[in-house]
């Protein structure tokens, strides 16, 4: 892209910057900067009151500065006069350590250092629904199995093939889009890249995703489990580790069980090790647990782990290894940080392979239907406050993370849990007013 963002702006008719960055809860929060302040901006950076975000920070610190990082940006396609840039925050001269794509840039580095350069590709499933958010937004979407349903997915062409379009005209590879498992759920697959690329991306994705919904009237969600009886949101992540210079898959072993080498069995080996902290990055809202220990859905299953388990290609369990050199973790949903998505599995992977950790029995049972036979396997967190805890409790994950972020997430976190432990429901009135 070129590192001069003035050049960039007159070379391709840009009149505004979107300079982004990511809070703790996912938000995405931008200042909007005309193309002829953008040079001073891209040196200094454009000034936030953190406070007023999802950071752990008072009204008292000084400005928090998001430099924007110039490899980022992104002119929207929808309206090619803006440009959207991810910026990396700072403060008093310092990064600010617990601000994501920070966290996730310094475990790259620290990747990097071990020789290993992180790739990763991620499947971001959503629902089209009304703009009031209480329903899907096709009444004739109402098959009990919709998944691939070819009626359903044209009926929403328009809105699919403007997303596909972008992504096209962007060079991200994208190479299948469908109708997902629920009644008005789509997933949309572009090519893995490097681990930075790829948060990025995934963070840009949401917002062109919600852009083109309301343009076309309609409502995008990423919410985990937005409709009880319906499958939840899941966001998959490809993984795979490359050499230093992001030639050779140093996954990659036909000799091997699965074709997955010895070093990417102890980086599975550390997914599984930490798989319960885990969850609290990879699954971070209290309704995140609707969809990982929900009943059985209308078509059948929930498509979601509940198990530490890890497999072959089969889709039952938390991680499956669908083909040489790459495993699949299919516990992160919808509310999954891009950034700290990535930053939770390099740290878990790195601490797998420093300790050459077992990733224990492979199982290749259908969990769904016999997972109540398999034991010594835990259960994933039953709800938000466990996978905190589960969090805290793990010093080495919580060390790989930064002390300053895993505090300030921790905190955060608790908070929301306490707000919603304070929440009264219909559900309790239900239930114990003529007790």
């Amino acid at each position: 892209m070129g590192n001069d963002l003035a050049a960039f702006a007159k070379g391709n008719g840009v009149k505004y910057f979107m300079i982004s960055y990511t809070d703790l809860f996912g938000g995405q929060r931008a200042k909007l900067v005309p193309a002829q302040a953008i040079a001073e901006m891209q040196k200094d950076g454009a000034g936030f009151a953190g406070f007023a975000t999802w950071l752990d920070l008072t009204p008292a610190h000084p400005d928090m500065l998001a430099v924007p990082d110039p490899d980022s940006v992104i002119q929207l396609p929808w309206k090619p006069e803006v440009a959207w840039i991810a910026a990396n925050c700072m403060m008093d001269e310092k990064s600010v350590e617990q601000a994501p794509r920070n966290t996730l840039r310094r475990l790259i580095d620290e990747a990097a250092g071990d020789g290993m350069h992180v790739k990763t590709g991620v499947e971001a499933e959503f629902f089209l629904i009304s703009p009031d958010g209480k329903t899907i937004s096709d009444e004739y979407d109402t098959a009990s199995k919709p998944c691939y349903d070819q009626q359903a997915v044209m009926r929403r062409y328009d809105v699919i093939a403007e997303i596909c379009d972008h992504m096209l005209a962007l060079g991200w590879g994208p190479y299948q889009n469908d109708h997902e498992d629920a009644n008005g759920q789509f997933e949309m697959n572009w090519a893995f890249d490097d681990a930075l690329a790829t948060a990025d991306k995934h963070s840009f994705f949401k917002f062109m995703v919600k852009s083109v919904a309301e343009k076309h009237g309609l409502r995008a969600t990423f919410m985990p489990k937005p409709f009880p009886g319906l499958t939840g949101n899941g966001c998959h992540a490809h993984i795979s580790v490359w050499d230093k210079d992001g030639k050779t898959n140093v996954f990659a072993d036909n000799a091997m069980e699965l074709g997955l080498s010895a070093k990417g069995k102890n980086f599975l080996g550390g997914i599984m090790k930490h798989a319960s902290a885990l969850a609290a990055i990879t699954n971070p809202t209290v309704n995140s647990y609707k969809r990982i220990n929900a009943p059985r859905t209308i078509s059948g299953a929930t498509w979601a782990p509940n198990s530490v388990t890890w497999t072959g290609n089969n889709r039952t369990h938390m991680v499956r290894v669908p083909g040489p050199g790459r495993f699949e973790l299919r516990l992160p949903d919808g509310a999954a940080n891009p950034y700290l998505l990535q930053a939770v599995i390099i740290a878990a992977g790195l601490d797998g392979i420093r300790s050459k950790a077992d990733p224990g029995r492979r199982y290749d049972i259908d969990m769904y239907q016999f997972g109540h036979t398999v034991e010594g396997a835990p259960k994933l967190p039953l709800n938000l406050l466990d996978a905190l805890r589960e969090f805290d409790n793990d010093k080495s994950l919580k060390a790989a993370l930064g002390e300053e972020f895993s505090s300030a997430y921790l905190k955060l976190k608790h908070q929301e849990w306490n707000s919603y432990a304070s929440h009264f429901t219909q559900w309790e009135r239900d239930h114990t007013l003529d007790i």
